[in-house]
């Protein structure tokens, strides 16, 4: 409710001196001027919000920015503010603020100190390095890159982002909510995974040190997906 209440705030103030600056000719027609509505929740160049909510941009890759767009603007993903904001964009102007973000790269921040216990992260890293064969759980890293920064042009960097943002995006593929172009393998993978898998995961994904190279990496023309995505371009990473 907080959230809704922030938002709502936040679009009545900003949207009326958008509206009336444009009426006057006055706003320039820059890709930054176009994006300051996005950093407002996604912070300066889209290194993230202070309170761990909303995530960083920053740095993703343009193709999986770009799919998160379109999936909020029809419907896969479900965020009020960002649908209003969304709907009456085209793609083309969508593909433009993802290739904006896509090229930034702010230094991340420190991790936050973890409340996990030793047990819960050494869990956290077999899933993320090895999976679990037994139940069908690839590596995470078979997908999003060796060092979970993420791979070209459509696979996010997991490293970096909050604990809590991490789970409630994994626990909103768990119950349905969010969803990608089918086949969507992140729901797939995840009805495989319990509340402690998730749990463990989140956890030891947050408490890494963001390489200093963090940059996404090149598809490599042998990289072969465990799982069909459909948000993945066809031999992008096969």
């Amino acid at each position: 409710m907080r959230r809704q209440f922030v938002a709502a705030a936040f679009l009545s103030l900003i949207l009326p001196p958008c509206f009336s600056q444009a009426q006057t000719g006055s706003v320039p027609d820059t890709t930054a001027q176009r994006v300051a509505a996005c950093i407002a929740c996604h912070g300066k160049e889209g290194r993230a919000g202070s309170d761990g909510y909303y995530p960083r941009i920053a740095g993703k890759p343009a193709g999986y920015l770009y799919n998160q767009l379109i999936n909020f603007r029809d419907g896969k993903r479900h965020y009020p503010v960002m649908t209003a904001m969304l709907v009456n964009l085209s793609d083309d102007y969508l593909r433009e603020i993802a290739q904006h973000f896509a090229d930034q790269h702010p230094p991340f921040p420190a991790p936050q100190p973890s409340r996990a216990t030793t047990a819960e992260l050494l869990h956290g890293q077999q899933l993320v390095h090895e999976g679990d064969r037994t139940r069908g759980i690839p590596a995470c890293i078979a997908c999003h890159g060796t060092k979970m920064t993420g791979v070209k042009p459509a696979v996010p960097g997991l490293v970096g982002l909050p604990r809590d943002y991490l789970l409630g995006q994994i626990g909103a593929w768990k119950i349905g909510v969010r969803q990608a172009s089918a086949p969507d393998c992140m729901a797939q993978i995840v009805q495989k995974m319990t509340p402690e898998d998730i749990s463990a995961v989140a956890s030891w994904l947050a408490a890494q040190t963001v390489p200093v190279d963090s940059k996404p990496l090149s598809s490599p023309a042998s990289m072969v997906l465990p799982i069909d995505c459909g948000g993945v371009p066809q031999g992008a990473a096969k």
